[in-house]
């Protein structure tokens, strides 16, 4: 009975020990799928003190590699283990080359819950058999249990670090690891070198001193323990209703190539050569839909090809480019579910794909997937759509279960669609719209009241009014879009691909109040090859309880398209001032009172001085009139370059009030010079206007002082003509400051340029009417 008790006794601290460690792999398989972590974390902590119990009589240098040898054989079967259930291929040394070599990022940037694999597991289990064994060496072999405690305590602290705030507070777990600390610290403790009281062969008179100095020792470490709880147990209990750090926003996650950024400048090019094989495809409906199931609410659901394979999801535009915009987070073979649209029934969809020529990371599903076998995948859950890190290669064969909804579009018509800061990503428009296009969502968006009608609109708008053609070019930016919706039929505009379909659908949507995004696909019977001319874009629209609704603004075949002039006439931007009648600088009828000078009377009696003079005063007034409104005319010329329209027009106004300026200075410029040679120009014309002023034209001080005068202002007009290059070269591409910048830098030259004219010229510059003139003949 002795003996029992005695190794029941010294069972106490390996058993706690273990128990430690495993606390950890209980904490850290909170964000697991399933138990297989924590058991695998379990068996770490049992095998590694284990080991070092069985092997505690040989030398301390000996335990290290043993134990290291039965953790290498204890993670091989783990990650074999792992490798089976998430059905991975490769062999074992694959499996765990891979693993070894992406096993912490992966294990940081995985999507909750996190599925056990090989590349999971290794970290948890060899942190697991580490802290174990030197646990084990500390507290059994040496005696120093609270040292021994250190690594499990880090490996429970680790733990709880990397769940951070994605499960709830494991307050009973640590409530356990706790007590069982206690109960390891009062268990008898007996080391490797034996037993006994160390200070039984001493003298009475030593063995006091002894006895005296660890009851000192003790008192003062028991004095500092309760005043280290005392001074940080208020902050400690302060974090407990804290949000803990996510560690996860220190690492990166997966990220889609230049080429995924934005898919849909790719439609183009696939139109150009259709018949390249991009997937082989095979689909398969595990159910039925029910019979008391809504029609379908796709607009596009009456083509023959019935299977939709979506690529990517564009939410994010700048005025620019359309662009993915998405989170990627590695993830298992099961994918987080998301709650279906209230008023929509789903089909489950499994399909067999194999990549032939299709590159990138973007990987093809249908909406929205739920399990994927065969690669390795990282997930966005705000899209649904899916990439593989390693990016794609021909031969690559997966399979994905998708949740496939369909709306009741007996509820379309009445449906609303949500507002706020959740969809605001969705609602967005970039500045810089085109005045006609947003003129256009304005007019469709008054004449159709409900969400639905309005989307429906600008479907049929487009379908009736646009050619598709494969050859388009690429582009989707303002620029383009305007030049779709609006250029000349005879001159490349109204016809475009799926592209400028989709974008300028999305486009008006969000000008009319819509939330809008634009999916990348392919449209596909849903077996056999897909080829590029499968591939084409399409709008989707957010409704309340139906979720993201597809709308098809492709023209129908064999639909010869209606001009826009018919339903829509683009009316000009900003009509400059001059378009009104610019009253003549000559006076046509009021010298004549001054011919009858010699007229004794008028016909009412009235003396002839009094008929001079009124004809003069009359004769002012008209002139007055003139002048004041030529200044008001001319002002507005300005401010209507300066100020209105988009930063590109803005730009190209202010380098127009630049070239007026040197035309009313007497130095005008040809219409075949670059900007950079008329704004060597302008500088020599400043110079030569300062060097005038100091009344001596003929001195070469004065043009060298002109020149130096000017040196301020000469980088300024260069850089109004790098502006207007940019505008020539790169439509749309300017920014508003940019174009505050130019009307900066032409409002102070053309100041200082009139600053240096005589003052009589300066008194014309203002009311001369060549600017409005010129205004007027240029064309729009």
């Amino acid at each position: 009975m002795t003996g029992a008790v005695r190794v029941l006794r010294a069972a106490v601290l390996p058993l706690a020990l273990i128990g430690l460690t495993a606390l950890a792999g209980v904490v850290l398989g909170r964000v697991y799928a399933g138990g297989l972590l924590t058991w695998l974390v379990v068996g770490a902590a049992a095998g590694s003190v284990l080991v070092s119990v069985a092997a505690r009589r040989l030398p301390s240098w000996l335990v290290a590699p043993v134990s290291v040898a039965a953790m290498a054989g204890w993670t091989l079967w783990s990650l074999r283990l792992a490798a089976t259930q998430a059905e991975l291929p490769g062999d074992l040394l694959e499996v765990t080359a891979d693993a070894a070599r992406n096993g912490i990022p992966r294990l940081l940037t995985a999507m909750i819950p996190v599925e056990p694999t090989p590349d999971t597991v290794l970290v948890p289990v060899v942190a697991a058999w580490l802290a174990g064994l030197t646990g084990a060496e500390v507290a059994l072999r040496t005696g120093r249990v609270l040292l021994g405690y250190l690594p499990a305590a880090g490996l429970y602290a680790a733990a709880l670090y990397v769940v951070g705030p994605n499960a709830e507070p494991a307050l009973g777990s640590t409530v356990v690891f706790v007590a069982v600390a206690a109960l390891g610290l009062a268990a008898p403790t007996r080391t490797a070198s034996g037993g006994g009281d160390p200070t039984a062969e001493l003298t009475p008179r030593v063995r006091a001193a002894v006895r005296l100095r660890l009851a000192t020792s003790a008192a003062f470490g028991v004095a500092l323990v309760v005043g280290l709880v005392a001074l940080l147990g208020p902050v400690v209990a302060e974090q407990v209703d804290g949000r803990p750090v996510d560690p996860r926003r220190y690492v990166e996650p997966p990220q889609v190539q230049t080429l995924d950024e934005n898919p849909l400048i790719r439609i183009s090019g696939w139109a150009l050569h259709p018949e390249q094989k991009l997937l082989d495809v095979s689909t398969q409906r595990l159910d039925a839909p029910p019979a008391d199931a809504p029609p379908d609410a796709d607009p596009a659901a009456d083509t023959a090809r019935s299977v939709r394979i979506r690529l990517a999801v564009l939410s994010d535009y700048d005025g620019v480019t359309w662009r993915v915009g998405a989170t990627y987070r590695n993830a298992g073979r099961i994918l987080p579910a998301a709650t279906a649209a209230r008023d929509s029934t789903v089909q489950t969809v499994r399909q067999q794909i194999s990549v032939a020529e299709l590159s990138g990371r973007l990987l093809p599903a249908v909406a929205t997937p739920r399990e994927v076998s065969g690669a390795r995948v990282a997930y966005d859950p705000a899209s649904g759509t899916l990439i593989r890190p390693e990016g794609l290669t021909p031969g690559l064969r997966y399979t994905v279960t998708s949740a496939e909804e369909r709306p009741d579009s007996n509820l379309l018509a009445s449906a609303n669609v949500p507002a706020g800061d959740e969809v605001a990503r969705v609602l967005r428009v970039a500045d810089g719209v085109p005045d006609p296009m947003r003129r256009l969502a304005t007019q469709l968006a008054e004449e159709n009241g409900a969400p639905f009608a309005r989307a429906s609109a600008i479907e049929q708008f487009l379908a009736e009014h646009y050619r598709v053609v494969a050859d388009a070019p690429s582009g989707h930016a303002y620029p383009n879009l305007g030049f779709f919706l609006f250029g000349p039929r005879n001159g490349g505009g109204q016809e475009g691909t799926s592209e400028q379909f989709a974008a300028a659908f999305a486009v008006l949507g969000r000008l009319s109040g819509l939330p809008t995004r634009v999916v990348v696909g392919f449209r596909t019977s849903g077996q056999g090859p897909v080829l590029a001319g499968d591939a084409y874009a399409w709008p989707e629209v957010l409704f309340d309880g139906l979720g993201w609704v597809s709308f098809d603004p492709l023209p129908r075949p064999n639909d010869e398209p209606r001009p826009v002039e018919e339903d829509f006439r683009p009316t000009p931007e900003d009509p400059p001032p001059s378009e009104a009648p610019a009253p003549t600088a000559e006076p046509s009828a009021s010298p004549e009172p001054a011919a009858v000078a010699d007229a004794p009377t008028g016909p009412d009696g009235v003396s002839t001085p009094v008929l001079v003079a009124g004809g003069s005063g009359g004769l002012l007034l008209v002139v007055g009139a003139l002048l004041l409104t030529l200044l008001a005319m001319r002002r507005s010329l300005t401010r209507s370059r300066l100020v209105r329209g988009d930063p590109g027009q803005r730009i190209a106004g202010a380098w127009r009030e630049v070239t007026d300026a040197l035309r009313l200075a007497g130095r005008p410029v040809g219409d075949d010079l670059a900007a950079t040679e008329i704004a060597g120009h302008a500088r020599r014309a400043l110079a030569d206007a300062r060097a005038g002023t100091t009344g001596d034209d003929t001195t070469a001080d004065a043009s060298i002082g002109g020149a130096a005068a000017v040196g301020e202002s000469s980088p300024a007009v260069d850089e109004l003509a790098a502006l207007l290059n940019q505008v020539g070269f790169a439509p749309g591409a300017a920014t508003p400051d940019q174009a505050a910048r130019a009307a900066e830098v032409a409002t102070a030259y053309v100041a200082t340029l009139r600053s240096a004219r005589p003052w009589w010229r300066r008194l014309l510059w203002s009311v001369h009417p060549t600017p409005l003139r010129r205004a007027r003949r240029a064309p729009r």
